[in-house]
Order: structure tokens, then C-alpha cells, then sequence
């Protein structure tokens, strides 16, 4: 059963269950036997409640057919929750940091009541850099995780143990979170579709009205596109006290797979906004989507909104220093969190943070404005813009933790309360070189609260997977997903299989 299991995607295995052929225990036995096979090499579950959810399934074995519980559409599929803003109430909410290694869920997540409303049952949740902070995933609480392609080399973050574990067919979707890439970003090296929703299209409730101000959305990691468009037509919706509601669409997200998405026009480019070289593997994961893209019919030619990626990075910046300043009070208050209780990283982090005069937050967060009217600007001329999801493969472990000079200088500052040096000395450059110079495509649909999905296309020279991505207008999921599958049939990817696990 667990080879069986691990080939099919949460939509046939839902009807699997649905049709008896498979028990919701024995899927469940399943994930649970990958989740340990793989666990001393991937590392991706750090926290596993499978009493709970053997319980669960039990019950819902006995379930008469016609019960309501066995007609959602995902009924019986095992789940796994990202650690960070997807709460079991009474359950470990760690975000991946010493500093809430013992902090406990208060109240169930509102996207996680609709995953469960839709069928799916969580056996335990996945691990993260500290506070999602990280386009790796490598925090000192729980230790590295690896990718099922080569596990000498990152999932990618902060998402990256939800992406090693569905590569490695634990679970066929699992939650995950793109604040700056979080999402695409893991997709990206694991060979996975990735589709972060538009600002709005999934509540945040009641942890917070925006996450990250509303740069942030929350949504899964998949094998499949139709697995992604039926769980957004799942969770999709405002909750009371959100702070907007965006419309819903025309019709479900689920009917979009397979539809004609018409002959688009679609700009590319694979230029850093940064300046920095892009990897040979992702300027031909670009330039083969094109070719594809071409022979499907779509118009597509160089192009790129009129947007200074030095000025977005500072934005963004900006913003991610703020706000870790403010989760770091938030734990010190909440939990009786000690300084030595972060990363040497997440401190210095919250030190510059710290030293942002408010005023200038204020100003940066004003500047999104300009990019959200410039990227309309260029869909107004084309209907997707596609780019690298990243710029370089994913990296080595350990290859992006600080040079033990870096962190000397850094502890010294933060001994002596100098923290605010940090924003006038070069350590600031070097954090932006070390994480959004290596994904420097991925923060423009965060700024601009823009759908955005990567597709796995491409394998490298080196045989770890190269995403594309594709950013469509606010509200526009359903462009993005009639494109995604129209590429998935041409190109299918669910054959591919890491090595580990091949």
C-alpha cells in the first residue's frame, strides 16, 4: 500500500476511500510508515500527534457511506500542518523557535477548520526556519531539513519541511505559507506546484487580519495542479472581523483544470531585479517554458514591469526587519523569551528592526503602492508575467549560515546594545546577498498581493528541479490554474520522483 499510496494525488485518493478501496486508516498507516522511513533523512515532521489521528480514522471507518463526513472531498486523506499559523487548539505552536518551544496552540486556525471540514486529517505538523524567516530550513529547535532529491541540499523555506514531505510522498498536499516565496520557493526545489493566493483569499482568522502586512497568504504544497485548485475552493473565503473580502470567482477553482485558459500573452524575462547572475538551470527552465508556451499557441516575448528591484528589496526589507523586531517583543512578553532563546540571525534581525525609525516603515510600506500600480500597469499589456522562481539552485546546508567572523561581530554588537549599527555597516548587504539575491523574483507578488504559482518544468545539470513562475493580476487564481494544468498535461511531472524515494 505505501508504494500505491505515495504515487496518487489527494484527489484520487480521496476517491479511492470514497469508493472503500482504501481505508481511511490504511492510507493513513501509510503516510505514517513513509513519515518514518524517511524521518532520520529528511527531517521534515517535527511535531506527530498519530494516536489522535489513528483515533480519527478509526471513527471514520465506521462512518456509515452516506454520513456527511464521508462525502466532503478530501475525506480520509492524512494531512500534515505547516508549524506556524495552522493551530490545532492545545496543540505545540513553535514556529520553528527556541523562544515558543513550549507554547500551545489557543484556538483552532480558521484554514485549518475548512481543511478539516473538507476531509483531510492531520497527523502532525512540519518544520520551518525560525519564524518562517528563512528561504532555507534549517532552525536550531528542530535541526535541517533535507530535499528528497539530494540531501545535501535544502527544501528551501520557509515551507521547506511541508515540500520534503509531500517530494517524498508522506502526504500527497500539505499546508504551507509565502510571505516573501515560501511557497514557490520550496515548489521550486522540490519539484512541486506552487500557488500562492491572492491577498485576501484565505483568512488569517483569528491569529491576525493580515499576516506580515498582508504580504503573506497561505495555501499547499501539491504534486498535482487539481489537488491545488480544489483545496483553494476549500478554504477560500473571508472570515467576520477580516478586514476585506476579495470576490469570489466565477465559478470553482476545481472547474478551471481543464479549461481552455486561450491563447495568453505572456511576458518573460530572466534578469535578476537585483543585478546578480542567475544559474544557467534557471535561465533554461525560462527558456524551455517559452518554447512550450509557443507551441501551445501563446504569445510570448520579453517584457517586464517598470519596477526597480533595488526599491522593492529595500520594501521588503524593511517590512521583514519590522516585523521580526515585533514577533521577538511578542515572545519576550508572551513566553518569558531570553535573547540567548533566538538565532544569532533572528536577533540581529530584530535589532535592525528595532532601529527603523517609525516613520520610515511607514514610508517603505507607502512605496508598495508604486509597485502594485506598475506591475497593473504591465498586465494591462500582458495577461501573466513569467520569470526563474529563483535565481540559483537550492543550496547546501550549512552553505548560508554566517562566516564565524559575521557572527563574532554580530554577538559583540548585540552585547553591547549597538544593534542599531547594524542598519549602517555592511552586514545588512550581506543578509540581502545571502537570502533575496538567491530569490529575488518571488517578493513582487507578496508586495503586491498578486496570485503567483511555480510549475516544475525543468531539471537541472545537476538533477535537482528548476521552477518557473507565472504572476497573474489580483483576484486572477483561476488564470494561473487553467494554465498550470494546460502545462501539467503537455509536460506531465508526476511521473518524476527523487531519488530517494524513486
Amino acid at each position: 500500500m505505501s508504494d500505491e499510496y505515495s504515487t496518487l494525488d489527494a484527489v484520487a485518493l480521496a476517491q479511492r476511500i470514497a469508493r472503500r478501496e482504501i481505508s481511511c486508516g490504511e492510507a493513513l498507516q501509510a503516510a505514517l510508515q513513509r513519515c518514518d522511513q524517511f524521518h532520520s533523512r529528511l527531517n521534515a515532521v517535527v511535531h506527530d500527534w498519530r494516536e489522535q489521528a489513528l483515533e480519527q480514522a478509526r471513527a471514520f471507518d465506521s462512518l456509515a457511506p452516506d454520513h456527511p463526513r464521508r462525502v466532503a472531498p478530501f475525506a480520509g486523506v492524512p494531512f500534515l500542518l505547516k508549524d506556524l499559523g495552522q493551530d490545532l487548539a492545545g496543540l505545540p505552536s513553535t514556529w520553528g523557535s527556541r523562544a515558543r518551544r513550549d507554547a500551545r496552540a489557543g484556538a483552532d486556525s480558521s484554514v485549518v477548520r475548512r481543511w478539516q471540514a473538507a476531509g483531510l486529517l492531520p497527523f502532525g505538523k512540519t518544520n520551518l526556519p525560525e519564524l518562517a524567516l528563512k528561504a532555507v530550513t534549517e532552525p536550531a529547535l528542530f535541526g535541517a531539513c533535507r530535499n528528497p532529491w539530494n540531501t545535501q541540499h535544502t527544501p528551501g523555506g520557509s515551507s521547506g519541511g511541508a515540500a520534503a514531505a509531500v517530494a517524498a510522498g508522506i502526504v500527497p498536499v500539505a499546508g504551507a505559507s509565502d510571505g516573501g516565496g515560501s511557497i514557490r520557493i520550496p515548489a521550486s526545489y522540490c519539484g512541486l506546484f506552487g500557488l500562492r493566493p491572492s491577498r485576501g483569499r484565505v483568512s488569517h482568522a483569528p491569529e491576525a487580519d493580515e499576516f506580515w502586512e498582508g504580504a503573506s497568504s497561505t495555501h499547499v504544497l501539491t504534486r498535482s495542479v487539481r489537488d491545488s485548485a480544489a483545496l483553494l475552493d476549500a478554504v477560500a473565503g473571508a472570515e467576520p472581523g477580516d478586514p476585506f473580502a476579495v470576490a469570489a470567482p466565477a465559478r470553482p477553482f476545481a472547474r478551471e483544470v481543464g479549461a481552455d485558459p486561450g491563447r495568453l500573452r505572456i511576458g518573460f524575462s530572466t534578469t535578476s531585479p537585483l543585478g546578480n547572475a542567475v544559474h544557467a538551470d534557471n535561465v533554461e527552465a525560462v527558456q524551455r517554458a517559452v518554447a512550450l508556451l509557443r507551441e501551445l499557441g501563446h504569445e510570448v516575448e520579453p517584457a517586464a514591469p517598470a519596477i526597480d528591484g533595488l526599491e522593492l528589496a529595500q520594501c521588503y526589507l524593511g517590512m521583514y526587519f519590522g516585523q521580526v523586531a515585533a514577533e521577538v517583543r511578542r515572545c519576550r512578553r508572551e513566553f518569558g523569551a531570553r535573547a540567548g532563546d533566538f538565532e544569532l540571525d533572528t536577533r540581529a534581525l530584530a535589532a535592525i528592526g528595532e532601529s527603523l525609525p517609525a516613520a520610515a516603515y511607514v514610508q517603505l510600506h507607502r512605496q508598495w503602492n508604486r509597485f502594485a500600480r506598475a506591475l497593473a500597469d504591465f498586465h494591462a499589456g500582458f495577461d501573466l508575467l513569467l520569470t526563474p522562481t529563483t535565481a540559483q539552485p537550492p543550496a547546501r546546508i550549512g552553505e548560508l549560515d554566517p562566516p564565524a567572523w559575521q557572527g563574532a561581530a554580530l554577538r559583540a554588537l548585540l552585547a553591547l546594545g549597538l544593534g542599531g549599527l547594524l542598519r549602517h555597516t555592511g552586514v545588512v548587504d550581506e543578509l540581502a546577498k545571502q537570502s533575496l539575491a538567491r530569490t529575488p523574483f518571488t517578493q513582487l507578488a507578496n508586495l503586491t498581493g498578486t496570485p503567483a504559482m511555480s510549475v516544475p518544468l525543468h531539471l537541472g545539470a545537476d538533477g535537482l528541479p528548476a521552477g518557473v513562475q507565472f504572476i497573474a493580476p489580483w483576484g486572477r487564481e483561476d488564470r494561473l490554474i487553467r494554465l498550470g494544468a494546460q502545462l501539467e498535461a503537455a509536460r506531465p511531472w508526476s511521473g518524476l520522483a527523487p531519488p530517494l524515494v524513486g
